[in-house]
């Protein structure tokens, strides 16, 4: 991100205040000195020219202590705008839009700029989320179009690899027979009805075949008494386990290692995720930059 979004440029390089130009040489000072004694020479003789001049200093000095108001009340239909209307003209993508149609796209636009400005001038913006919502995402846009992060070194991309393989191994993978949950002593005659294959029809229609899943969830969806209970039952035996939903009958039905991925197999992958990664960061840094000018209070 350049300098230029976070700060102002300073007037001179060393910080020190800029210096008025040099005067030419060959006497141009004398010469003014001249000029400004005939004309003090004249306002003397003239007194009515006293008051001119008094009146140019203040409406000069005005002038530059309070320069124009930039004009609210203009809008401008630029010509880029207009094309752009045209551009995105979706009715029919096989013509342009007519005068008639192009006039009510820019009647429209031109309704929602005025209610826009009407709008922030009474604050109407204040307080709301949605508005602030979308002018800080605009800006974080603009922050994220000012970043340029260039390809990962090699060194780069073996240290990010090493703190994040785990993002691109192969997991263990289970799969395995459920039956819906219920409690204890229900769960064990399913159980016994299953094992001399006298359970209902129901029972089998309701018995859910889960294939593939990773070790790691079942955990958080079943509770780690039940993985334990699930990785510890031989292939094919069924078997009664309690997950946080109730009590289950369980069928261990396959199991597959986890193969640790290599650089090597995933390195465009690694890039492209180092690359995503290292935008948001410098991103967040620009806005910690902008932070520091601002004084952030926590009410109690």
């Amino acid at each position: 991100m350049s300098d230029n979004f976070l700060s102002v440029r300073p007037a001179a390089v060393d910080g020190s205040p800029a210096r008025p130009a040099a005067e030419p040489r060959g006497g141009t000072r004398p010469c003014l000195r001249v000029i400004a004694s005939a004309l003090w020479r004249f306002v003397k003789r003239e007194p009515l020219v006293h008051f001119a001049v008094l009146g140019m200093l203040i409406f000069g000095a005005d002038a530059l202590l309070h320069p124009p108001v930039k004009d609210d009340h203009t809008i401008t239909v630029t010509k880029a705008l207009r094309q752009s209307f045209i551009d995105n003209f979706d009715e029919d993508k096989a013509r342009v839009p007519s005068d008639p149609e192009l006039k009510k796209m820019i009647d429209s636009w031109v309704a929602s700029e005025i209610l826009y400005r009407e709008g922030k001038a009474l604050a109407v913006d204040r307080g709301d989320d949605m508005i602030r919502d979308r002018i800080a995402y605009k800006l974080q846009l603009l922050i994220f179009d000012q970043i340029s992060v260039p390809p990962p070194t090699q060194e780069q991309l073996r240290t990010w690899f090493a703190s994040n393989h785990d993002r691109f191994d192969e997991p263990e993978r289970v799969g395995f027979y459920l039956t819906p949950p219920t409690d204890e002593a229900t769960a064990r005659r399913q159980l016994e009805d299953i094992q001399t294959q006298r359970e209902s029809a129901d029972l089998q229609k309701q018995t859910r075949a889960i294939l593939a899943r990773p070790v790691a969830s079942l955990a958080p969806a079943f509770g780690e008494g039940f993985r334990d209970g699930l990785l510890a039952l031989p292939l094919g035996q069924w078997s009664v386990l309690q997950s946080k939903e109730g009590w289950h009958v369980v069928r261990l039905d396959s199991r597959r290692e986890g193969v640790p991925a290599s650089l090597a197999n995933v390195r465009d992958e690694a890039a492209r995720m180092w690359h995503t990664e290292e935008t948001r960061k410098r991103a967040w840094e620009a806005v910690n930059r902008l932070k520091t000018s601002y004084a952030v209070r926590y009410e109690e």
